[in-house]
């Protein structure tokens, strides 16, 4: 391989994630929210013509017992952790996601509990400390990261849970993004989660909307 030149990031590296999220919303309020996950190292091996990028193969984590409720069969998906989210509450609506295989579903709750009971911000919701489950996802093996006050982390000792505790922010928590739209003021917002490498991005506004020249 080359040397790199000044600004090229260079390739990613598929060895230590294979997952994207992005959450975006436009002047309209229409939100997506993506999750591209290929699941082996080049997915299924088909790139998409002129686009540069592969399929998944999630189908390979079907089962092929066929008395398995995961088994193989037309017209039917896979067990997979692709879970784009939405959520919405009068003129409120928010897309997001939290990457991270089976601690989806658990990230994902934390989220939601800490914007809609706690009252956070986007950017505080995905900041706030997680825990997920350890080992094998039944036991009371539990990854929590070290901001958690010490008094909480007794008293969940105390109940049985056998706490391992990680660093303040930990990939093991998963890594969000997310966008609000209010569409009685018509305002955007947005979050990033700072166990990632995302940014909560505005798109600029147009120069001529004030006037002005265009740049040569």
């Amino acid at each position: 391989m080359g040397s790199q030149r000044a600004g090229d990031p260079g390739p990613g590296n598929p060895s230590t994630s294979d997952t994207t999220y992005l959450a975006v919303v436009d002047k309209d309020g229409n939100i997506a929210s993506l999750i591209q996950s290929n699941y082996s190292g080049f997915g299924s091996g088909i790139v998409v013509e002129g686009m540069g990028f592969a399929l998944q193969n999630r189908g390979a984590l079907f089962v092929l017992d066929p008395k398995h409720p995961n088994a193989l069969q037309p017209r039917k998906r896979p067990f997979h952790t692709i879970i784009p989210a939405f959520m919405e509450r009068g003129d409120v609506h928010i897309g997001f996601g939290i990457m991270g295989g089976t601690n989806q579903p658990l990230a994902h709750a934390q989220f939601v509990s800490n914007f809609v009971d706690y009252g956070m911000n986007l950017q505080g919701a995905l900041e706030a400390p997680r825990f997920t489950v350890a080992g094998n996802h039944v036991s009371c093996e539990i990854v929590i990261e070290s901001r958690v006050k010490p008094d909480v982390l007794e008293a969940l000792r105390d109940k049985g849970h056998n706490l391992t505790v990680r660093k303040e922010y930990t990939s093991q928590m998963g890594r969000g993004q997310a966008v609000m739209h209010n569409s009685k003021t018509g305002m955007n917002f947005a979050g990033s989660d700072p166990r990632a490498d995302g940014v909560a991005e505005p798109e600029p506004p147009r120069i001529e909307q004030f006037g002005l020249p265009k740049l040569p």
